[in-house]
C-alpha cells in the first residue's frame, strides 16, 4: 500500500505539474502580467531588504560590539560642543579609574593634512588617537603588529588603498611618508602597518571624510592637539565596558570626572553619556538614517504589496472562469482535495518562475541602485542565510494568497452550477476585487506624493535665500598651514595673488567655510555681566574679504579692514542673532559696543553686524554667531574664490597652474559650496532618488494589474459590449461605462491617501526648522496624473473591444 501511495502522489504532482503548465501556456499574456508584476515588486523589496540589512549591520562586525560605546555629550547651551564629542581625557580617565567597569578606551583627534611619498600628494583625513585604535575594534592588518603599530612615536598606519594610491603597492611595511603639519613643518613617518579593507564602521568612518591614515598619540604635538586638556570639548572617546557592565552603572563616575576635572563654567552645562555603537549610527543626526531606511522599507513593503495585490486580483479574474473545467472535472469523479492542490500549485509555479526573474532583476540592477542610494549593496551570495529562508517564505505565502480563493473557494461548487459557470458571490468577489485596486491606487497616489514633497524640499534647501550668495563660489581645502603670525600673513599675500588673476572677482582665506562645520566656540557677554551668563556661539576666523566674496549684506557698522592686525586688533563682528541675543535692540545699537570672551583679558569691540546666514543645514535655526580676524586668531584651513559669470573654465585653469607654481609639493583639492551643501543634505538627496524610483514601480505595478483586470473584465463583457452597440451605444458610451466604475475607485483612493499623506508628510517635514509648505497642488496633481494615465490604459483596451462587429461580439463565449 505505501509503495502504491507514493507513486499516486508522485504521478499526482507531476500531473498538476503538467495541467499548471498548460494552464500558462494557454494564457499567456495574463501569466506574463502576474509574473512581470510580481517580479517587480520581489526585486524592489530584495534591493531594500539587502540596503537595509547593510544599514543594520554598520558597527556589528567589530570586536565585542555588544560592549563598545561612545561618549556622547549633551549640553545645556547647545553651541559649547558637539553632541558625538566630549571632553578630551575623559575615556582614558574611565579606564584608569574605574577598571573594574571599563575594560579598554580610544580617543583620537581628528585632521587634515598633505601626506607624501615622492611625487605623489594626496590630502589626507587623519585620526591621531591611542594606540589600542587595532586591537579594541579588531582591525585586521595586512602587514604589521597590531599591538605596536600605533605605540611608535614616528609610527603611521595606512589602509591598503591608501598603499596603493602613495606607493603603488600594498608591501609598504616600514616604508617613509612625509606629512605636512602646521606646527613643526613638514615631518617623516615609517608605516608600521597596512590595514585590510575597514567595514562600515563609526570609528574610522565617523567624520564627513573616511580616515584611512592613523597615526599615533606622539605626532599630537606637530598638529597643536592635546588629549589631556579637560578644556578640550572636541574629542571622540569610545570605551569598552567589562562584561555585565550596563551604560547605567557609568552614570555616577561621568559626573564625578566632570565635577572634578572640568572647568566649571563647563561641568555645569555639560552631561556626558554613552550611546551603543550598534545604535549610534542609525540615531545620528537625529535619527536621518533610521528614518531613512524605515521609509524606504516601508515603500518597498508597499509596492511589494501592490504586486501581490495584482497577482490576487488576476487570480481571482482567471480562477472565476475556470468554472466550468471545475465542473467537468468534478463530474469525472475529481475530489476537492485535488482541486485545491491544483489551484495551489499552479499558484506556486507562477510564484517560483517570479521569484527566478527578480533574482535576474537583482543581479542586473543592483549597481544601478547602490547609486541611488549611495552605498553598495551586497551580492546576493554575500547575504545571509536568513535572506534566502525569507524569500522562500515569500514564494509560499503569495503562492498562498493567490492560490487560495480559487482553491478553497471555487473547489467547493456543485458539479451543476460549474457547469453552468455559475458563480454564487459574483458581487461579493467583484466588491473584493475592486478593493484590492483601490489599495493599489492608495498606494501609488501615497508614494508619488511624497516623492514629490522630498523633491520640493530639496528644492527649498538649495534654492532659498542662505543669506550668502553660493554661485560660482570655489572653495580649495588643501593649503599648506603654517599656523604662526609669519605663515598667516604669507598666506594673505598668496591670496591677494589669487585673487589678481583674470576671472577671479574675489579671494578669501578663512578657518571656516559655510558647510556646517564650524571650528571654534566663544562664550561671549557684556561687561556688565557675569561670566555665568556668557552665551556661548560658534566663532568663525576669516580675513577682510569674507563678507565680499560670500556677498554677506553688513546691516550696520562695517567688516574688517585691511590690515586688521593694527586698525582691528580688538575688534570682532557678530550676525543678527548674536546681537539681539546679547540684549541689543537693533544691529545699529550693537556697534561700537564692548563685549567680553571668556578666556580672554582685553574686551572686544563690535565692529558691525551682519546679515543672519545659513551656515549649516536647515535642520536647525540660524544659530547667535561671531567672526573674529585671522591676524588674531592665526588660524586656517580654506581658500575661497568668487569666479566671475561665464569664466568659471578658464579660471579654474589659472588658478590649477597659478597653484602648483606656488605650492609644487602639495595637491589642489577644491570644490564648489554647492557640493559641501550635497554633502550636508547627502541623506535626503539619497531619498529623493529612492522616492523617484519607487514612485516609477509602483504605477508600473498599478498599471500591469489595471491592464489585466480592465482586460479580464472586457472579455467576460465582451457579449454585453455587443448587445449595447446593436441597441445603439456609441464607442465613446460604452468606453465611458467601464471608466466609470474605475473614476470611482480612484476618488476612494484619493480620499484614503491625501490625509494619511498629509499627516505623514507633517511629521517628516517637523524635523526641519525651515521647509517648504505643503499645499493642495501636489495632490490635485498627482490625482490627475493618476487619473489621465489610467483612463489612457483602460480606454485603449475598451476600444478595441468596442470596435469590433457586434455579430463577432455576440458569438464570444
Amino acid at each position: 500500500m505505501i509503495p502504491g501511495l507514493r507513486i499516486s502522489e508522485s504521478f499526482m504532482l507531476k500531473n498538476y505539474l503538467k495541467i499548471a503548465y498548460r494552464s500558462l501556456l494557454r494564457s499567456k499574456y495574463y501569466s506574463l502580467l502576474n509574473i512581470t508584476g510580481l517580479a517587480v515588486g520581489i526585486t524592489f523589496a530584495m534591493l531594500i531588504g539587502s540596503y537595509v540589512w547593510g544599514e543594520f549591520r554598520v558597527n556589528r562586525t567589530l570586536r565585542n560590539t555588544e560592549r563598545q560605546y561612545i561618549v556622547q555629550s549633551r549640553w545645556k547651551q547647545e553651541n559649547m560642543g558637539l553632541e558625538f564629542a566630549t571632553l578630551a581625557p575623559i575615556g582614558q580617565a574611565l579606564k584608569t579609574q574605574y577598571p573594574t567597569l571599563v575594560a579598554d578606551s580610544y580617543a583620537f583627534y581628528g585632521v587634515t593634512a598633505t601626506v607624501s611619498h615622492g611625487n605623489n600628494h594626496f590630502r589626507e583625513s587623519i585620526q591621531i588617537g591611542d594606540s589600542t585604535l587595532l586591537t579594541m575594534y579588531d582591525f585586521a592588518l595586512a602587514a604589521g603588529n597590531p599591538h605596536t603599530a600605533l605605540t611608535q612615536p614616528n609610527g603611521i598606519v595606512i589602509t591598503e588603498t591608501r598603499a596603493r594610491k602613495l606607493f603603488g603597492k600594498t608591501d609598504v611595511l616600514n616604508q617613509s611618508l612625509t606629512v605636512e603639519t602646521p606646527q613643526s613643518g613638514k615631518q617623516e613617518f615609517t608605516v608600521t602597518g597596512v590595514l585590510k579593507p575597514l567595514p562600515p564602521n563609526s570609528v574610522t568612518h565617523l567624520l564627513t571624510e573616511e580616515a584611512e591614515v592613523f597615526m599615533s598619540l606622539g605626532a599630537l604635538p606637530y598638529f597643536g592637539g592635546d588629549l589631556t586638556n579637560w578644556n578640550n570639548t572636541f574629542t571622540v572617546n569610545y570605551v569598552e565596558l567589562q562584561p555585565g557592565v550596563s551604560p547605567s552603572d557609568l552614570k555616577k563616575p561621568l559626573a564625578q570626572l566632570i565635577a572634578t576635572n572640568a572647568p566649571p563654567n563647563l561641568g555645569k552645562n555639560l552631561t556626558a553619556y554613552l550611546t551603543p555603537l550598534t545604535d549610534y549610527y542609525l540615531e545620528s543626526n537625529n535619527g536621518l538614517v533610521r528614518r531613512m531606511i524605515t521609509t524606504l522599507a516601508w515603500v518597498a513593503l508597499f509596492i511589494l504589496l501592490m504586486a501581490v495585490i495584482n497577482f490576487v486580483n488576476l487570480s481571482l479574474g482567471s480562477a472565476s472562469t475556470r468554472l466550468r473545467e471545475i465542473g467537468v472535472r468534478k463530474a469525472l469523479g475529481g475530489l476537492r482535495r485535488q482541486l485545491t492542490a491544483q489551484f495551489l500549485t499552479e499558484a506556486l509555479v507562477l510564484t517560483l518562475l517570479a521569484m527566478v526573474l527578480s533574482i535576474g532583476l537583482y543581479v542586473l540592477f543592483r549597481p544601478a541602485f547602490s547609486g541611488v542610494v549611495g552605498k553598495d549593496i551586497l551580492s546576493l551570495t554575500d547575504l545571509p542565510a536568513g535572506y534566502g529562508w525569507g524569500i522562500l517564505a515569500l514564494i509560499l505565502l503569495v503562492g498562498l494568497l493567490a492560490g487560495g480563493y480559487p482553491a478553497l473557494h471555487l473547489s467547493a461548487y456543485s458539479s451543476v452550477d460549474s457547469l453552468k459557470g455559475k458563480e454564487r458571490t459574483a458581487a461579493g468577489g467583484r466588491w473584493f476585487r475592486r478593493g484590492l485596486v483601490t489599495a493599489q491606487f492608495t498606494i501609488a497616489v501615497l508614494v508619488f506624493v511624497g516623492a514629490i514633497f522630498v523633491s520640493r524640499q530639496i528644492a527649498f534647501f538649495f534654492d532659498t535665500d542662505l543669506g550668502f550668495n553660493k554661485d560660482a563660489l570655489l572653495t580649495v581645502s588643501s593649503l599648506p598651514r603654517d599656523w604662526s603670525p609669519e605663515g598667516v600673513t604669507r598666506m594673505e599675500d598668496l591670496r591677494d595673488q589669487f585673487a589678481r588673476l583674470p576671472g577671479v572677482g574675489s579671494a578669501s582665506l578663512s578657518y571656516e567655510i559655510p558647510n556646517g562645520s564650524a571650528g571654534l566656540n566663544a562664550n561671549v557677554y557684556l561687561p556688565e555681566q557675569d561670566s555665568t551668563q556668557a552665551i556661548t556661539m560658534p566663532a568663525l576666523t576669516t580675513d577682510e574679504h569674507f563678507a565680499k566674496t560670500y556677498q554677506i549684506d553688513v546691516l550696520s557698522g562695517r567688516y574688517f579692514r585691511p590690515e586688521a592686525s593694527q586698525q582691528d586688533a580688538d575688534g570682532i563682528v557678530l550676525n543678527e542673532s548674536a546681537a539681539k541675543q546679547l540684549g541689543y535692540l537693533s544691529p545699529e545699537a550693537a556697534v561700537g559696543k564692548m563685549v567680553r570672551i571668556q578666556g580672554s583679558l582685553q574686551p572686544f569691540r563690535v565692529l558691525g553686524v551682519i546679515k543672519n546666514f545659513h551656515f549649516g543645514s536647515m535642520h536647525k535655526a540660524i544659530e547667535p554667531l561671531l567672526v573674529g580676524h585671522i591676524q588674531n586668531i592665526t588660524i586656517y584651513r580654506y581658500f575661497s574664490f568668487k569666479i566671475e559669470a561665464g569664466e568659471v573654465r578658464p579660471t579654474i585653469a589659472a588658478i590649477e597652474k597659478k597653484w602648483h607654481e606656488l605650492f609644487p609639493d602639495s595637491p589642489l583639492e577644491y570644490a564648489f559650496i554647492d557640493q559641501a551643501f550635497e554633502k550636508l543634505y547627502k541623506t535626503e538627496l539619497q531619498l529623493e532618488k529612492a522616492a523617484y524610483v519607487a514612485t516609477g514601480l509602483s504605477l508600473l505595478v498599478m498599471l500591469l494589474g489595471v491592464v489585466g483586470m480592465v482586460s479580464l473584465t472586457v472579455s467576460r463583457r465582451t457579449k454585453e459590449v455587443g448587445i449595447r452597440k446593436v441597441l445603439g451605444a456609441s464607442v465613446a458610451g460604452i468606453v465611458g461605462l467601464f471608466l466609470n466604475e474605475y473614476a470611482w475607485i480612484l476618488l476612494v483612493a484619493n480620499l484614503i491617501a491625501w490625509p494619511l499623506a498629509y499627516t505623514l508628510l507633517t511629521d517628516w517635514l517637523a524635523d526641519y526648522a525651515y521647509h517648504t509648505t505643503i499645499t493642495w497642488l501636489p495632490f490635485v496633481q498627482v490625482g490627475v496624473s493618476i487619473a489621465l494615465v489610467s483612463a489612457l490604459v483602460i480606454g485603449l483596451q475598451v476600444i478595441q473591444t468596442a470596435l469590433r462587429n457586434p455579430v463577432e461580439s455576440l458569438r464570444s463565449e
